[in-house]
C-alpha cells in the first residue's frame, strides 16, 4: 500500500463533496467558513473548493459523474496534497463508473472521510492507497465551538506529525446521537454535550496479541460493495483487522449480524485477525450488536479466540479519531490497548 505525504505549513488541500451535497445547500455554507477559517489560520493549510461541491444537494445527486470529475481532477493537480469530504450520504458507490485508479495510484495524497465515505475508501484500496477513516469537513473540521481535542490530537498525529508508533487510547468522554447539537447557524456557540466514558474499550472476547492491516468501515455501506470491482478477493483478506461501526441510521441489528454471516460465506471470517467495533451513534442497539456479535463468531464462526474490541472512537461515534485504512496495527486483548505500528504517513 502507497503512504502519502504528510502535510504540512502552507499545504494545499481540497474539500470535495462525494456523496450528499449538503455542504452547498444555503442554510450550511457557515459549515464551509468554519472549517476553512481553521484549516488556513489553525493549520496553516491552504483550501480550494472543487467546483461542484457547492452545487447543492439535487444537483449532485443527479451528477454522480461531476462528483467523480472533481476527486479525479483534485488528484491529478500536483499543487493539492489532501482531499477532505465534506460528508456522507448514502450513494457516492455510484462514482465507481468514472474512477481511473491509476489517477489514484500515480498521485498519492491524504483522503479522508466516514459513512457513505466507505466506498471511496475501497476505492483508494483498489489504487493500492492508505486512506484514512474519519475527518469530514462539515462533521469535524467544522465542529461547533472548537474542534474536540481528542479528534485535533488524532488529526495531528496521523496527518501533520505522525509518530513511528501510536497507542490508539479510548477517549475519556462521550456523545450520542440523541444529544447532538443540530447544525444551523444560530447553534454555531453550542458545544456538544459530553459524558464521562467509564466503559473505555469493552473487550468482547479473545485473547492475546495479533498484528494486521486496517480494513473496514461504516456497516451500512458495505452490502452495497460486495459484487463489484473494489470488493477484496479472498485472499486480500489474508491477516486483516477489521474495523466496522454503524451510522445514526440505527442498523437493525439483524442486518448487522446477516453482513457477518456473508463474510463467513465468502470465506472471509478465517482471514480476520482481529475486530475493532466503533461505539454506536445511537444507542438502541448497542447490546444487541454485541450479543449478535458475541453469537455469530463464536457459534458461526467458529472463532472464540479472534479479539473483538468494542467501543472504539471511529466513525459516527463521538468523538471520532483518525484510522488509516491499509496501515499495521497491534490489537492487545488482554490490556485492551490498540497501537499502530508504523507512521500514518510519511
Amino acid at each position: 500500500m502507497i503512504k502519502p505525504e504528510r502535510l504540512r505549513k502552507g499545504d494545499k488541500v481540497a474539500i470535495v463533496s462525494l456523496s450528499r451535497g449538503l455542504l452547498g445547500e444555503k442554510w450550511a455554507i457557515h459549515k464551509l467558513d468554519i472549517a476553512k477559517e481553521r484549516l488556513e489560520h489553525d493549520f496553516g493549510l491552504e483550501v480550494v473548493v472543487m467546483p461542484n461541491a457547492l452545487k447543492g444537494v439535487d444537483y449532485v445527486y443527479a451528477h454522480p459523474e461531476k462528483r467523480a470529475e472533481d476527486l479525479m481532477d483534485a488528484f491529478k493537480d500536483k499543487s493539492i496534497k489532501a482531499i477532505f469530504n465534506a460528508i456522507g450520504g448514502n450513494d457516492t458507490i455510484r462514482l465507481l463508473p468514472y474512477i481511473d485508479f491509476d489517477v489514484i495510484k500515480n498521485n498519492p495524497k491524504i483522503f479522508t472521510g466516514f459513512s457513505d465515505t466507505t466506498s471511496n475508501h475501497f476505492m483508494m484500496r483498489k489504487a493500492g492507497l492508505v486512506s484514512y477513516y474519519g475527518a469530514s469537513v462539515m462533521n469535524n473540521w467544522a465542529e461547533y465551538v472548537a474542534i474536540n481535542e481528542y479528534t485535533k490530537d488524532a488529526l495531528v498525529d496521523m496527518l501533520f506529525k505522525p509518530k513511528t508508533k501510536l497507542e490508539i487510547k479510548p477517549s475519556e468522554y462521550y456523545s450520542t446521537d440523541e444529544d447532538k447539537i443540530w447544525w444551523g447557524v444560530e447553534h454555531m456557540n453550542e458545544a456538544t454535550p459530553r459524558f464521562e466514558n467509564k466503559e473505555g474499550y469493552i473487550l468482547l472476547q479473545g485473547k492475546g496479541k495479533v498484528q494486521g492491516e486496517l480494513i473496514g468501515g461504516c456497516m451500512d455501506v458495505l452490502v452495497e460493495l460486495l459484487g463489484t470491482p473494489i470488493w477484496p478477493k479472498l485472499d486480500e483478506w489474508d491477516n486483516k483487522i477489521l474495523l466496522i461501526e454503524t451510522s445514526e441510521s440505527n442498523l437493525d441489528p439483524k442486518v448487522f449480524g446477516d453482513v457477518l454471516k456473508n463474510l463467513q460465506a465468502q470465506g472471509i471470517h478465517k482471514k480476520l485477525k482481529a475486530i475493532l467495533v466503533g461505539r454506536p451513534a445511537v444507542k438502541d442497539h448497542v447490546e444487541d450488536y454485541k450479543t449478535t456479535l458475541i453469537d455469530v463468531v463464536q457459534k458461526e464462526w467458529e472463532r472464540p479466540d479472534m479479539p473483538i474490541i468494542f467501543n472504539v472512537n471511529a466513525g459516527h461515534a463521538y468523538p471520532i479519531g483518525l484510522w488509516g485504512l491499509g496501515l499495521k496495527y497491534e490489537v492487545d486483548a488482554d490490556h485492551k490497548k490498540i497501537t499502530l505500528l508504523e507512521k500514518g504517513t510519511k
